[in-house]
């Protein structure tokens, strides 16, 4: 079974499907977005084309929303997914927060977030979006005190209640809005429900991945993961390999036209952090290259579906600088190929 291949045609990395972020966003499920100008990219660069602008453009308009979801970290979803998704790690999420939260004295009662949330709802409505520090204004003169730490929690707790998502962007800065005015009503799913589709957008796009690699993604409790697979298992063919039982989805192209091309993956790239497992494209000894134990993910050169070295960008008045440093010495990266690489990414930021 050759892991990378498949996941390079079913990630989008080769011969993607799609032209809308969208598309690309409600395929994979979720995105980690972390780092909000790099996932952009992440984006971009798994469309058929694609510019900044287009994918600024869907977030812009609300067909993507960037906000808090499956493990308490910052994600790209589709709007239409967002609630039930919300729905399903919401509580999770909460718990994990407030047990934080309890080691560094930063508790607030459940009735100052009722307050909050009544003031978010106040001062957003009618379609406002509002930058953290805008609010944190409004809290202050309201009587709430909100310095940096205390906003965080406030700022989480509302998107769990499903009170606020991400806005407008105002220039670089990201903003807040109502959830109820960005998005349209949507139809209540069961849990069941909801997690067949949180399977079936993960082992599509992730395909072939084992278990922990879905309940690491998901954040799901072991039980509810192996429950979701139960249900989409009619979709699903398995194969045992390295003593594990594999999936892959049926919707997931096995075959396709493959190149040579070199890819430059952003940080927090789906690719590897995806999984739980990252040895089948990345040997374990250069593990510390690509991502740090405390959860920093840097951006990575991808070659044949293998990750083999890292990039950085300094953007100058005219033009695009890169800089590039492989793991090995002796990695074979055809020049050209990583010249088409980097104008692909200057294409896409329109430089």
């Amino acid at each position: 079974m050759n892991i990378p291949n498949i996941r390079l045609l079913n990630q989008q990395l080769v011969n993607p499907l799609f032209h809308e972020p969208k598309e690309l966003v409600s395929w994979m499920g979720a995105m980690q977005a972390q780092n909000y100008p790099m996932v952009k990219w992440a984006v971009g660069m798994r469309l058929k084309s694609a510019t900044i602008q287009a994918v600024e453009k869907a977030l812009r308009e609300g067909e993507i929303l960037r906000t808090h979801v499956m493990r308490p970290t910052w994600h790209l979803v589709a709007a239409e997914d967002i609630r039930w998704m919300l729905k399903l790690s919401a509580q999770r999420i909460i718990s994990a927060n407030d047990s934080f939260a309890k080691g560094y004295d930063l508790d607030i009662p459940d009735e100052l977030y009722a307050k909050g949330h009544q003031l978010l709802e106040k001062i957003l409505c009618g379609k406002k979006s509002l930058t953290k520090q805008e609010i944190a204004e409004h809290f202050n003169r309201s009587g709430i005190l909100a310095d940096n730490h205390r906003m965080t929690r406030f700022m989480a707790r509302a998107e769990q209640e499903g009170i606020i998502c991400s806005g407008e962007d105002k220039g670089s800065k990201c903003t807040y809005a109502l959830l109820e005015e960005r998005v349209p009503p949507m139809p209540e799913l069961t849990k069941d429900e909801s997690l067949a589709r949180l399977a079936r957008s993960y082992f599509r796009s992730h395909s072939p991945a084992v278990l922990q690699d879905f309940v690491w993604w998901s954040g799901l409790p072991v039980s509810d993961a192996k429950q979701a697979i139960y249900l989409i298992a009619s979709e699903l063919t398995t194969e045992q390999w390295k003593e594990q039982t594999w999936y892959i989805h049926d919707a997931c192209r096995t075959r396709g036209k493959l190149t040579d091309d070199i890819h430059l993956l952003p940080s927090y790239d789906e690719y590897l952090l995806g999984y739980k497992d990252r040895t089948d494209v990345l040997p374990l000894e250069h593990y510390p290259k690509a991502f740090t134990n405390n959860g920093l993910f840097f951006p990575i050169i991808l070659h044949k579906g293998q990750v083999v070295g890292n990039w950085n960008k300094s953007a100058k008045k005219k033009g695009l600088d890169l800089e590039y440093s492989c793991f090995r010495q002796e990695a074979d990266m055809d020049e050209a190929m990583l010249h088409q690489a980097k104008q692909k990414f200057a294409q896409f930021l329109g430089k």
